[in-house]
């Protein structure tokens, strides 16, 4: 049997992958998320890139929906390879940083618990972290919903790092109490309970939280809004048929968007072509995703009409560009300058404030919902709602979902009502406390009468952000460095 340890070591690595990969959202379910860290705990840095290939390459499958890539240029002899190559490395990816946080703990000493504490500090500052960048991460911190909104609850003090730090925490204190670490001197049961009544506890407060998130406010009145799904398949975008039919169907939402006395009308990202102006001069204000130009940049937007222009009076630019798609290193000096219709743009600001005269609101293109911390600072900025602008096309039903489950999880860290509005879906609305109010049939075309209401109370999160997690890395550090400084 003792010959036969390495290869169970492999089999639980990849089973605990497989588990992490189907825990994660669209189902969302922490309890199989905590079983499937046990194995992250307990095995080696090469077991650990196993172990984190396997969830990521399975929480990220939607990938391979790019294919075919024939519609941006590329033979289709190389579509699916490109595609194929693009989700391999992603999961490379994953492995290396999950295998190196591994050694790290290894050499630290699994068991003690102020590395588990570090660890499990320094894993979600790293997940915020990685959402700031150029990859689509979906992480353990959002791993809560929509399975769990009483746990996804806490993340109105301590954000998605901080849910991703808690859910490693008790899978470590689960592994210790599976490997009987703590069951010397009658402690196992006494240690179990505790385990199962932290957990209860934990659930309670974030409840409690989500119960004391205002859904209205008596000095703001509601905002109305008509949300907007052309569904157009993106890669017939371009074809004449297809931009006759969303002139028409941008036309007829403009005119019942002034008939159901709505404030503004929201378009999903890349609606409007570079330069395209309104068919008429807006009867309310219209948000839409588009192009335009900056010096000699091309940006992806969200462009503003102000009522009665038919020519976007201001904007705010995509600041997160997809590696590959809109963006690759080097563009300037190379002749290929992206994968998508458009090809490449040029990134904006990270501010995702946008100041308009209705009230200040907070912005989040495509995959930009992935990133909490920028979207708490343009509420601790003034932001009274958020606004998701994306396309989420060719992707399949898992993105679409996995995309509603980050925008219930912006919603709760910043106690504010988030409008998405999507090309073809999830286009909804979600309350302050992370439910979804309405949302409109995916893959078809159609509009969404919703009633908002702008809030000015901020968070904890939006307050602190990520410096909680920095200071409980900070003190489970110096508790490392005297352990080993008295063990010396």
């Amino acid at each position: 049997m003792a010959g036969n340890r390495p290869l169970w070591r492999w089999i639980a690595a990849a089973f605990g992958g497989v588990l992490a990969g189907l825990a994660l959202p669209p189902w969302g379910c922490p309890p199989l998320l905590w079983c499937a860290l046990l194995p992250l705990w307990a095995l080696g840095p090469r077991h650990a890139a196993l172990w984190a290939a396997l969830a990521v390459l399975l929480s990220h499958r939607w990938l391979l929906w790019l294919h075919p890539l024939d519609w941006v240029g590329v033979p289709l002899g190389l579509s699916l390879p490109l595609c194929v190559f693009l989700w391999l490395a992603l999961g490379a990816v994953g492995a290396a940083l999950v295998s190196a946080w591994r050694l790290v703990v290894q050499q630290w000493g699994a068991d003690r618990w102020s590395t588990a504490v570090l660890a499990a500090a320094i894993w979600g500052v790293a997940e915020v972290w990685l959402a700031q960048g150029p990859l689509f991460w979906i992480g353990l911190g959002s791993a809560a919903l929509p399975g769990d909104p009483a746990l996804a609850g806490l993340a109105q003090w301590i954000g998605a790092g901080g849910l991703a730090a808690l859910q490693l925490l008790l899978a470590w204190w689960l592994w210790r109490l599976c490997s009987g670490g703590l069951a010397g001197r009658g402690r196992f049961a006494r240690a179990a309970a505790a385990w199962l009544l932290v957990v209860l506890l934990l659930h309670a407060w974030g409840w409690a939280l989500l119960q004391a998130v205002p859904l209205a406010d008596r000095a703001s009145p509601p905002t109305r809004l008509l949300v907007l799904q052309p569904a157009i398949p993106t890669r017939e975008k371009f074809s004449w048929t297809q931009q006759q039919a969303l002139l028409r169907r941008l036309a007829g939402a403009q005119l019942q968007a002034e008939q159901l006395g709505a404030d503004a009308l929201l378009l999903p990202e890349g609606a409007l072509a570079l330069g395209q102006q309104l068919l008429s001069p807006a009867p309310v204000e219209v948000l839409s995703g588009g192009f335009r130009e900056s010096g000699a940049a091309l940006r992806s937007a969200l462009l503003r009409f102000a009522p009665g222009d038919v020519d976007p009076v201001q904007a705010i630019d995509k600041h997160r560009l997809v590696p590959l798609g809109e963006w690759i290193p080097g563009s300037a000096w190379l002749s290929w300058s992206g994968l998508s219709a458009v090809g490449g743009v040029s990134a904006g600001e990270a501010s995702r404030l946008l100041d308009r005269p209705g009230g200040p609101i907070g912005v989040a293109i495509c995959y930009e919902i992935a990133d909490g911390a920028a979207l708490a600072a343009s509420v601790r900025d003034g932001a009274g709602w958020l606004l998701a602008s994306a396309n989420l096309d060719p992707y399949p039903v898992q993105l679409q979902r996995q995309f509603a489950a980050l925008a219930q999880l912006r919603a709760i860290e910043t106690g504010r009502w988030l409008v998405s509005a999507a090309n073809t879906g999830p286009s909804l609305v979600v309350d302050s406390r992370g439910q979804v109010r309405q949302r409109l049939e995916r893959q078809a075309p159609g509009t969404l009468l919703v009633e908002i209401q702008p809030l000015a109370v901020v968070t904890g999160y939006s307050r602190v952000g990520e410096w909680p997690l920095l200071a409980l890395a900070a003190i489970a550090g110096i508790a490392r460095v005297k352990s080993r400084v008295r063990q010396s």
